[in-house]
């Protein structure tokens, strides 16, 4: 029982380490020997949880996916019980993540530039964009928008642009700013159907 508890330890040491840096370098930036150094554990250690790179970029990606839903979701659910508000309070989980972090951008942008197609990492993210779509469109349906798929796609884009936008420009205001385009989007969207 005790190596079953130190080994998820150890796993959660080595996917905490390899979050942060592959967040702040990328992935190409990052190698296993820094992964060890900064989690602690021994090289062994590592492989006995991740046999390659691609299996810990690729776990790390699906954390940060759950992780970054349940943060859109909390979001939106802070905004009220109308759909149209959650779809702009969404929005709030990227100024929260930048409070949090500065703006290191998007990991599954930076994934899907630095992943090689066909690539586990390259699978998963493409996997994090059906998902966010399939819960914004879902959400966009609630709000009674005309096209909630064609919303969704928009509301998707406004987030991707926020996060690339905030990391190049280093300015928290580029959230505010697809917020209010939110707005403006969900009440055209809406509006249609009225």
């Amino acid at each position: 029982m005790a190596t079953k508890i130190r080994k998820t330890k150890s796993e959660e040491r080595i996917l905490a380490a390899a979050a942060d840096l592959f967040y702040t370098h990328g992935l190409r930036g990052v190698g296993i020997d820094q992964v060890i150094e900064v989690s602690g554990v021994a090289k062994s250690t590592l492989y006995a949880h991740f046999r390659t790179k691609e299996q810990l970029v690729a776990e790390y990606l699906r954390r940060t996916d759950a992780s970054w839903l349940a943060q859109l979701s909390a979001a939106a659910e802070r905004a009220g019980d109308d759909p149209r508000e959650q779809l702009v309070g969404l929005f709030d989980a990227l100024t929260d993540a930048f409070d949090r972090h500065g703006f290191f951008g998007c990991p599954f942008v930076s994934a899907a530039v630095e992943a090689e197609a066909g690539s586990e990492a390259h699978a998963v993210t493409e996997e994090h964009s059906v998902h966010r779509q399939d819960w914004l469109t879902e959400l966009a349906a609630r709000a009674g928008a005309a096209d909630a798929a064609s919303l969704a796609r928009h509301i998707g884009l406004l987030i991707d642009g926020a996060l690339t936008s905030g990391r190049l420009l280093q300015d928290r205001a580029v959230v505010a700013e697809a917020k209010t385009a939110a707005k403006l989007l969900v009440a055209a969207h809406v509006a249609a159907t009225v």
